[in-house]
């Protein structure tokens, strides 16, 4: 068990946010001793839920809220900020902070556990978490000591489990890019490896899934954006595995990175390469292990649709190979995986048609894969623009029965480029309810529908999992009235 004093320690947490990052970091130093203060752009009736989730977790210990604004003082005062991955770097608010942390670097600067961690644009969820269903299920199946947990970018801060941590347990962390920025460079401080302090995150395996572009409102450029991913590798050594695609970026990490390189790919590897790939016309997943033998770790039929999703799960299968786990236990766990929520999720039926959420689909090729994972399903799309390129949706959405847009500014781009391409639609659609309303009249006995935006939530939603969540809500509304 984990037991760190921030006893006296000012601590300022820039941004107190919906998802539990904010609320772990400020509950886990106020139970440490800290002097607590909490400061975030949104007003205390936004922020509720989270101000009493964080109150019933602080044993008596006091906060105090700077809510609806932000003081240049307290950060000027502040002997450490703790700053929420969405704020950027270049705020001048953080350039008074003395120093910065986040939820993830207080969290691997304690950590006893073996780390997993795993990145990229799309797909990094369910590999997150596939990973941990199967280490889970070694510990429960196979009577392995120690336990499994998951966290980060996928909604659950790791500070909620750290205490429970001992050595022998693996950790799988979700990271984002904004958040493997924020630990660029950062070592342990008195810890050392061969005379140089080792670096703060060393996972020992690290997972890059498909890289596509996104975020480059905030980054700009490519280069600047994938620059962060490879953050995740770059505490590795040789003890450790770096698992990439056969793409171009993917080579680049391989070529960079000092852990062993595993690749995944969607055809056969070529003799002397160590990793896997798919077998053609919708086969199992191949990996070759060391002694050049061949064993399934993917199985053909999965609960989860799409090859996008079978790829992230041999990705998976690879690092936990190197983790030790069996090959046969690998495939028979893999088929026993059901998804996750928001990401291609099914959660019901309704006279003959199956209801998706998607939501996590915040880029035009997520989108684009779901068509393509669902056949020629009735499809909820579009919302806020991220100055992303659209034409691979475009590309795609021919083969869909039906394109619904919701309202925003990637809606309109989107419209533009449909009414170009000659490709029908409907919409916008101001709400989630309007739109699965409008769906379920177009739908027929044996259709799909899916919310899969292509875009992110902001402005009618505020985030994509409350989108996911609203999306669930509307349809369960209207299916049954």
């Amino acid at each position: 068990m984990v037991k760190n004093s921030f006893a006296g320690i000012k601590a300022l947490v820039m941004g107190l946010g919906l998802n539990g990052g904010g609320i772990e970091s400020a509950r886990y130093l106020a139970l440490r001793g800290a002097e607590v203060s909490v400061t975030d752009l949104r007003d205390e009736k936004i922020l509720a839920p989270s101000i009493e989730k964080l109150e019933a977790g602080i044993e008596g210990a006091t906060i105090r809220y700077i809510l609806g604004r932000h003081d240049m003082e307290d950060f000027e005062k502040a002997d450490m900020v703790i700053k929420n991955p969405g704020v950027r770097p270049d705020s001048p608010y953080l350039k008074k902070a003395r120093r910065i942390e986040t939820d993830i670097s207080l969290f691997l600067a304690a950590s006893p556990a073996r780390l997993s961690a795993v990145t990229g644009s799309k797909g990094k969820s369910t590999t997150a978490s596939a990973l941990h269903w199967v280490l889970k299920e070694a510990r429960e199946y196979h009577g392995l000591p120690g336990k499994a947990f998951l966290g980060g970018n996928i909604t659950v801060s790791p500070l909620t489990f750290l205490d429970e941590l001992e050595e022998g347990d693996d950790v799988v962390l979700e990271l984002s890019s904004w958040q493997l920025g924020d630990v660029k460079g950062r070592t342990k401080e008195n810890s050392k490896d061969n005379g140089t302090p080792a670096p703060l995150l060393k996972p020992r395996a690290a997972v890059l899934t498909a890289i596509m572009p996104d975020h480059l409102d905030r980054y700009g450029t490519m280069e600047a954006y994938i620059a962060d991913k490879r953050i995740i590798y770059q505490g590795q050594d040789s003890c450790d595995a770096t698992v990439a695609r056969d793409d171009e970026w993917g080579r680049s990490f391989h070529r960079e990175s000092k852990g062993r390189p595993l690749v995944y790919s969607a055809q056969p590897l070529l003799e002397g390469i160590a990793g896997g790939w798919l077998t053609p016309n919708g086969g199992p997943g191949i990996a070759r292990i060391a002694n050049g033998k061949l064993v399934e770790v993917v199985p053909e039929k999965l609960l989860t649709p799409g090859d996008h999703q079978k790829m992230n799960l041999l990705a998976a299968s690879l690092a936990l190979l190197d983790l030790g786990i069996d090959a046969d236990f690998i495939r028979e766990s893999i088929g026993r995986f059901p998804g996750i929520e928001h990401r291609l999720e099914f959660f019901m039926e309704s006279k003959g048609v199956r209801f998706y959420n998607d939501s996590a689909a915040t880029i035009p090729e997520a989108a684009a894969a779901a068509i393509a994972a669902l056949g020629s399903p009735v499809l909820v799309t579009g919302g806020t623009d991220k100055n992303l390129d659209y034409a691979p949706f475009i590309k795609a959405a021919p083969k869909a029965k039906a394109i619904l847009l919701l309202a925003g500014t990637g809606s309109e781009k989107i419209r533009k480029l449909l009414d170009a391409a000659g490709t029908p639609y409907k919409g916008p659609y101001d709400s989630a309810g309007a739109a699965a309303k409008a769906a379920m009249e177009i739908a027929q006995r044996g259709d799909a529908i899916a919310l899969s935006p292509g875009c992110t939530s902001f402005g009618m939603f505020l985030n994509e999992f409350d989108r996911g969540n609203k999306w669930k809500e509307a349809v369960r509304k209207y299916a049954e009235a």
